[in-house]
């Protein structure tokens, strides 16, 4: 038995060490393995998407709606959101103190103009007494200067005619265009007047309508650097117009203007467009996104799931010959279509970059390209998220 047991606690001895050895090297091996990583080489790829820009959608015309004479609000003839002729009246001020004030006017001239002839009578009379000596040259002077000034009366009372008149009319709050009428505030029985600080209401032409939104500085020289900076703006394709809720307008827009100035505050500058507004889908006060279509029969794109950020820089890691990875900065568009960022800087043609994974690397790892068919399934997830 002893014989037995000294014959088998060496062989158990060897079998643990054989053991051991077969298990270290296992781990030595694996440790040394580099992990492998789906890497992309980079080529010239065209590119379509659209650039969007918050804005604010204002009627081609919002004309504030004033009373230029003061009354009681007697008669109110629209609604908000009436769609309303030129010379439509709107509302109707208490006419009864300036129909008062136009009778008045008139009896004014009517006396005017008697008194006037009168005037003229007894100037002429003069004269000719005058010029029978009957009479001195004072007397006749005199005459001429009653009837002068019974003339300036008459055109007085005519001018006061003229305003009582004015007045009587606008009694009648006319639409200055055809248009739209905005918030209505003020109601039968409210008192108005030229001074108020708020309007009775406002009109906007939407027959066309501008879209207003705001460009950075450098995607305006983007935008110059693609269609070239002599006079850009018209060499710009159709935009389209999202609503608010998401839908996109049927008809597209021109964009027109942008200022040539700066806001040194915001670091943009304003950009208008005009859309035709045939069914009145769209109003005054209306927010919405301008989209500018835009292409790139070169672009050098990079998936954004290749890139990762510090300090609000974007880098992504470069493959080496010898597969070890580097580190690199690169400089995106402002441009995204939600899968891609293209480059303007940092990479070239014919690079490798990984593509996934780049959370777990540092620079100057060494790696291990994944075969063909991973790198390309990797590839397509990371372009598709």
């Amino acid at each position: 038995m002893k014989l037995t047991k000294n014959f088998i606690q060496p062989i158990a001895g060897a079998m643990l060490c054989i053991f051991l050895f077969s298990c270290g090297g296992k781990n030595a091996q694996t440790g040394g393995m580099a992990r492998e990583y789906a890497v992309m080489t980079l080529e010239p790829d065209s590119m379509e998407w659209y650039s969007n820009y918050p804005a604010a959608i204002k009627g081609k015309r919002d004309i504030e709606i004033r009373p230029n004479v003061s009354g009681f609000i007697t008669e109110l003839r629209v609604d908000e959101g009436s769609v309303v002729r030129k010379g439509q009246v709107l509302f109707v001020i208490d006419t009864v103190p300036y129909k008062a004030a136009l009778k008045v006017a008139e009896t004014n001239v009517e006396v005017a103009r008697a008194n006037a002839e009168t005037a003229r009578l007894t100037a002429e009379n003069k004269r000719e007494l005058q010029r029978r000596d009957i009479i001195s040259e004072y007397d006749l002077q005199m005459a001429e200067n009653s009837y002068a000034s019974a003339k300036a009366q008459l055109a007085q009372a005519e001018a006061q005619l003229v305003n009582a008149r004015n007045n009587d009319s606008y009694t009648r709050v006319t639409s200055p265009l055809d248009g739209v009428v905005g918030e209505i505030p003020f109601r039968v029985g409210s008192l108005v007047s030229p001074s108020s600080a708020t309007p009775l209401t406002t009109v906007s032409d939407n027959a066309e309508m501008y879209v207003y939104f705001s460009m950075t500085e450098r995607q305006i020289l983007e935008l110059a650097a693609q269609y070239g900076a002599d006079n850009f703006l018209s060499k710009l394709p159709a935009v389209s117009l999202k609503l608010s809720d998401g839908s996109i307008y049927p008809l597209k827009g021109e964009i027109e203007t942008i200022s040539g100035i700066i806001d040194t505050q915001t670091g943009s500058s304003n950009m208008r467009a005009t859309f035709a507004n045939p069914h009145k889908l769209l109003r005054s006060g209306g927010a919405g996104v301008i989209m500018i279509p835009m292409k790139s029969d070169s672009a050098l794109l990079v998936p954004q799931k290749a890139t990762y950020e510090i300090q609000d820089k974007k880098f992504v890691y470069v493959v080496n010959d010898d597969s070890t990875v580097k580190s690199t900065e690169i400089t995106i568009s402002s441009i995204d279509n939600g899968k891609d960022y293209m480059v303007l800087s940092g990479l070239k043609a014919g690079d490798r970059i990984v593509v996934e994974g780049v959370n777990t690397l540092k620079d100057g790892m060494t790696i291990q390209v994944a075969g063909a068919q991973a790198q390309g399934q990797a590839q397509a997830q990371a372009q598709n998220k």
